[in-house]
């Protein structure tokens, strides 16, 4: 099963009709949301194309292949717009022998790890900024934003097939990191 993961979309028309052409050439099976989805948040500016009831529009069809996670800017609000859920916390994968923790990285990061193992991955988004880090006591993987990214990263998204991580400019569907589970 192939996995298309992005987080930070924050409400951006533009970057989530580009994540969702990126999802149907990647023919991908699901769709990862890492939280974030329509509300731009206080200390973001506005993303291009800010139109949330557009991605709300592109979304919801495809409520059976979306797993979302709650992200700081997620309301009970927008979970009334939305059909499918984006309140958890957290969501858990396995891959083989690892399990993937998912989250957005508001609450759980780097500085407040869940129960984890050193062959386990924690997977978030929040920072806005692209990372593939390996600590003694786990994995550190975030896709970096859909829509305002940081750092001078690109706008990205990542691609999961079980074994692979790979990162990709949203706009030209280059890989720019790769890490083998």
């Amino acid at each position: 099963m192939k996995w298309l993961i992005a987080s930070d979309i924050h409400g951006s028309a533009y970057y989530c009709k580009k994540m969702l052409e990126a999802f149907e050439s990647e023919k991908a099976d699901k769709l990862l949301l890492l939280g974030d989805i329509l509300y731009h948040g206080p200390r973001n500016d506005l993303p291009r194309e800010y139109a949330p009831k557009e991605v709300i529009a592109m979304l919801n069809p495809l409520k059976d292949r979306i797993l979302c996670v709650r992200g700081n800017c997620d309301t009970e609000v927008d979970q009334m717009v939305l059909d499918f859920a984006i309140l958890a916390d957290y969501a858990v994968m396995a891959a083989g022998e690892r399990m993937i923790y998912i989250t957005h990285g508001h609450k759980f990061n780097n500085s407040a790890l869940p129960a984890m193992t050193s062959k386990d991955i924690l997977l978030h988004g929040h920072t806005h900024v692209p990372v593939c880090e390996k600590f003694d006591t786990h994995t550190y993987i975030n896709p970096g934003s859909t829509s305002i990214p940081k750092e001078n990263s690109p706008h990205s998204y990542m691609t999961f097939d079980g074994e692979k991580m790979l990162w990709k400019d949203i706009e030209t569907g280059e890989i720019y990191k790769e890490y083998v589970i």
